[in-house]
This record gives C-alpha cells, structure tokens and sequence, in this order.
C-alpha cells in the first residue's frame, strides 16, 4: 500500500470511531417514567418550588439537591454533581443530563432556560 492509502484508511477508521462514540450521546428527551436505572438520558422539567432545595456549600460546593417535576408532572429528587446554577429558582424550564439510581436522578449537566429580559417588551409590542 502507498503511503497516501494507508493515511487515508486511518483517517476513515477515525471518522468512523468518531461517528460511532457521538451516536451514543443523549439526543432526545426522555421523562422520568421512560429513564431506566443506570441509563444515561436528558429530562426537561420545572423546578418544584414546593419542595426543599438543599445546597451547603460549606460542606461540599459540588452537591445540589431540589426536586424536578418532568414533563409528565412526575416529581422526583434530583443530585447535581455541580454548584448551584445562579437564579435556578427563576428557570422557566430545566434541562439535566445524567440517570436514574433507586429513585434519584443524578445528573452531571445542567441547561437552565431562564426568562427573557425582553419579554415585557415583546408582550407590550404584541398588544399594539
């Protein structure tokens, strides 16, 4: 084999392995009813305000307890493995990465949709 055939074989398998290891990531939305235990998976939810919120960061900076309720309005306790996101009190809508162990979602990434300061002035343009 020349020596152009035999780069262009590696690059291929690279491409491949590459394709290969980025199908296994969550793309779709699943919900609490649908996560299996030790699946990885993405939940969209809301933040049950009436629920505890537990966050000591005097004692470990990197847990962050609340309870999410998913699209189906199951509740279920959710671990965070990072600090606080910032005013995840005001997210209209959460989105977190991670899987379901005995009841508990622990996740590992977390995307907060928080209101939009030009929603006032989209409403007032939408009365005119």
């Amino acid at each position: 084999m020349k020596k152009f055939q035999v780069v262009a074989l590696i690059a291929i398998i690279a491409a491949i392995a590459i394709l290969f290891s980025a199908s296994k990531d969550v793309s779709e939305y699943a919900t609490f009813e649908m996560a299996q235990d030790g699946q990885r998976v993405k939940i969209t939810g809301e933040m049950a305000k009436n629920k505890a919120i537990e966050y000591r960061p005097d004692i470990d900076p990197n847990i962050f307890k609340f309870f999410l309720k998913d699209s189906e309005g199951k509740e279920k306790q959710v671990i965070l493995a990072k600090a606080k996101p910032i005013d995840i009190e005001r997210a209209e809508s959460i989105v977190l990465t991670g899987s379901l162990k005995d009841d508990v979602f622990y996740a590992d990434e977390i995307l907060t949709k928080c209101p939009s300061k030009y929603k006032d002035e989209e409403l007032s343009l939408k009365k005119t």
